[in-house]
């Protein structure tokens, strides 16, 4: 089995490329969505994150309020890194149950994992290869913003709290750009899926 990282920054096209890396056959793990449900009641991170943050960062219904919870901790290094601790360790532990089980099934499946800070973690180390997609910076704000879900400030503090570019593309085995249209960063995944392809032949 190949393991592969997917990274990249905010709104640089990361789940495009994921997916179109599914469509033509890799077995695609979501970070964000295995954070998501870490953190929904009764997941494993859930009690210590309302112990830690208290129960102002809960919605109605006792679901964490993600938008209010990344309000209180991207400005703020040390509070963010306490998040980091407690999300991470059992989004880590999901993600390789599910690549034990794929191994089992298929011993020449290419896995992908996409995550925002595999590089900030170092954790991109335990992948066979390495995708970084990147975008112009301009592009990266405009997109965020398309997507309604955060203001131009919370952007900005987002981004601030990831790595440059230029050293996530320093470890890069892959690097897709996607400012070009759609056809021209699929034909930039097909290439590297065909790469990926011939190392498990």
């Amino acid at each position: 089995m190949l393991r592969v990282g997917l990274t990249g920054g905010l709104a640089s096209g990361k789940s495009f490329v994921g997916q179109a890396l599914a469509d033509l056959g890799c077995h695609l793990i979501e970070a964000d969505k295995l954070g998501h449900e870490v953190m929904l009641p009764g997941g494993e991170a859930y009690d210590e994150i309302v112990q830690e943050f208290g129960r102002e960062i809960l919605d109605s219904d006792g679901r964490i309020n993600r938008r209010k919870l990344g309000g209180m901790v991207f400005p703020d290094a040390d509070r963010l890194a306490k998040l980091s601790g407690l999300v991470h360790p059992p989004v880590q532990k999901r993600e390789e149950a599910r690549m034990a089980e794929i191994a089992r099934r298929d011993a020449r499946a290419i896995v992908v994992v996409e995550a925002a800070i595999l590089v900030e973690t170092g954790r991109y180390k335990d992948f066979d290869r390495l995708i970084v997609v990147t975008c112009a910076a301009g592009q990266q704000m405009e997109r965020a913003l398309q997507r309604g879900s955060y203001s131009k400030e919370e952007i900005q503090a987002r981004l601030a709290r990831q790595l440059p570019l230029e050293e996530k593309l320093r470890v890069a085995d892959y690097v897709i750009d996607t400012s070009g249209d759609k056809e021209a960063t699929l034909e930039q995944v097909r290439n590297v899926h065909r790469s990926l392809r011939s190392l498990t032949a």
